[in-house]
């Protein structure tokens, strides 16, 4: 069956590109389904969407757009309405996958559009600020950025290159369908980091010998935000939640933070969860020089040249303990907490550098200090990356969702 892209663009100001880029991707095969988000003139072609259609989704006339002249207001309705008009047209049926090429604005427009579609659909954005910081237009989607090289502003013998090579990257996306597999098994997502890598493989490989497929995510702020969109979107059977590391992050200034958010997606979709404190010992700067002044009385620990571990306080642990039971007080889904006292880390055993048994029980007061009571706890004495601590989590979600959940 042939395939459709959708190419969202300003035509008012780059119709000859966008011309050439429709040209290019319905040369190699595929439809096209045009979505005009130019405010200050007439699309140069038809298109399937108009940008008076497209002013009306995000709350506005596009006259009045045109007449007040305000751009920053243009902006914030013509992005809303383009996400909206792109949703609704691919629940839809009308394309297979998204391309749309910019500059700053444009890519914040495009890629706000590609971020609400679901993981999967192909979606590419060549944009003249993609050899950057790309994780404000990309968030947790699966976002192809490609660079631009030159401005979006007319046509030369690079830009045709890029647009031919994005045209054909694009078709080539949307014409690659991965056989679906039908012993497909249900889904657990996972968290680690370096410090609880033993404790997630061995986990991982007991849920794989009972059924389950794992995935891992790396817990770096990205992959703590990631997994919470997956879990909404219905992924995953259970979470493995055993590396809660970013909460340290988001409590202390870290550079790994996946912001308040985190913990939360399981618990409002029912989904049942284990959770444990491991590496909530630490919270993570870059070179030691990047470590805020206010912390320049503080155990630190240089993982790499360019990571700097500190290590969380008994008072920073206990809020943690507080934040953790709030979070999993309002789960509609069966949740059980893990707690390996004979170390949150591989750096938190009795003969290395962020030893602090009180620190870690502050963390536990903290937690059974506004957890429902109905919520178990259970306390090992075994560090976290113990074989015995992470076979009992993983038994543990096995029998929660060998009773349904």
């Amino acid at each position: 069956m042939k395939k459709t892209i959708a190419i969202i663009g300003s035509l008012d100001t780059k119709g000859e590109e966008f011309k050439f880029l429709k040209d290019e991707i319905e040369k190699r095969g595929c439809d096209t389904f045009v979505i005009n988000v130019g405010v200050l003139g007439k699309a140069p072609f038809f298109t399937e969407v108009s940008a008076e259609e497209v002013a009306r989704a995000g709350g506005a006339e596009l006259s009045g757009l045109v007449e007040r002249a305000d751009r920053g207001e243009a902006m914030a309705v013509m992005t809303r309405g383009v996400t909206d008009v792109v949703v609704r047209y691919y629940e839809e049926g009308k394309f297979d996958g998204i391309i749309s090429m910019g500059g700053g604005g444009g890519t914040a427009m495009g890629t706000s559009a590609m971020r609400a579609l679901p993981v999967g659909i192909p979606k590419l954005m060549v944009s003249t600020v993609a050899s950057g910081d790309t994780s404000q237009y990309v968030g947790t989607s699966d976002i192809v950025m490609a660079p631009s090289i030159v401005d979006v502003a007319g046509l030369n013998r690079i830009s045709r290159t890029v647009f031919g090579n994005a045209a054909g990257a694009i078709c080539g996306m949307v014409s690659g369908d991965v056989e679906s597999v039908s012993n497909e098994k249900p889904l657990i997502a996972a968290t680690m980091f370096g410090n609880t890598t033993r404790a997630v493989e061995n986990a991982r490989r007991i849920m794989e010998e009972n059924g389950y497929e794992v995935l891992v995510f790396h817990a770096t702020g990205t992959g703590g935000r990631t997994m919470e969109t997956l879990i909404e979107s219905g992924f995953f059977a259970g979470v493995l939640d055993i590396t809660t590391t970013e909460w340290a992050d988001e409590v202390c200034g870290g550079v790994l933070s996946a912001g308040s958010g985190r913990l939360d997606a399981a618990g409002k979709a029912g989904v049942p969860q284990i959770v444990t404190p491991a590496c909530i010992d630490m919270c993570n700067f870059w070179a030691p020089e990047t470590v805020p002044e206010k912390y320049g009385d503080r155990l630190f620990y240089e993982w790499n040249p360019n990571i700097t571990l500190m290590r969380t306080t008994p008072q920073e642990n206990e809020r943690m303990g507080v934040i953790f039971a709030e979070k999993l007080n309002a789960a509609s889904g069966p949740v059980k907490v893990f707690v390996p006292m004979g170390g949150f880390s591989e750096l938190d055993y009795p003969d290395k550098a962020f030893w602090w048994p009180e620190a870690d029980q502050a963390f536990v007061d903290g937690l059974n200090s506004a957890l429902n009571p109905d919520i178990p706890v259970l306390i090992s004495e075994k560090d976290v990356n113990d074989p015995e601590f992470s076979g009992q989590v993983a038994h543990s979600l096995l029998d929660m969702l060998s009773k349904g959940g």
